[in-house]
C-alpha cells in the first residue's frame, strides 16, 4: 500500500470500514456524531481520500466506497512504525509493548500461540551462530 493517510482521514476510513459503503452525507452525520465536523470538513477529507485512491466515488448520492482494507493500512503503518522507531526489529517493538503493560496469563498464552503458530516457518537466528561458536572449539 503506497497511500499515507493522516489521522483525520483516518476518522473517514473508519467510518466506512465499520458501515461499508454509504453516502458522503451518511459519513459527514456520522463524524459530526462522534467528532463535531461540520459537513464541508468531512466532504473535504473525503475527497482528499479519493485522490490518494483511498476512496472510490460513485453516482448516485455521492456513494463512498473504500478501495483499501483495514487490515493493508494496519500492516503499512505497522511496518512504518518498526522501520522508524525500532529501526526495523519487531523484537524491539515486541518488547516494548511488553515491557509497557501488564498482561494477564490469558493475553500472555495467545502472545505465545501467535509467535509459535507465525514463527515455526522462520530459521532460529541462534541455530547457526550455535553450530558456528562450537566449531571454533
Amino acid at each position: 500500500m503506497d497511500v499515507k493517510l493522516f489521522d483525520s482521514e483516518l476518522k473517514v476510513m473508519h467510518v466506512l470500514w465499520k458501515e461499508g459503503d454509504c453516502t458522503a452525507k451518511h459519513v459527514s452525520d456520522v463524524l459530526k456524531e462522534k467528532v463535531g465536523w461540520n459537513m464541508n470538513t468531512t466532504y473535504t477529507l473525503i475527497k482528499r481520500c479519493i485522490s490518494k485512491g483511498a476512496i472510490e466515488r460513485s453516482e448516485p448520492n455521492f456513494l463512498c466506497h473504500a478501495r483499501i482494507t483495514q487490515e493493508e493500512v494496519q500492516a503499512a503503518e505497522t511496518d512504518e512504525l518498526i522501520n522508524k522507531i525500532y529501526d526495523g526489529s519487531v523484537d524491539k517493538l515486541f518488547a516494548a509493548l511488553i515491557g509497557s503493560r501488564r498482561l494477564s496469563a490469558e493475553q500472555i498464552g495467545r502472545l505465545k500461540k501467535m509467535v509459535e503458530e507465525n514463527g515455526s516457518d522462520a530459521p532460529d537466528p541462534m541455530q547457526g551462530r550455535t553450530a558456528a561458536a562450537e566449531e571454533r572449539k
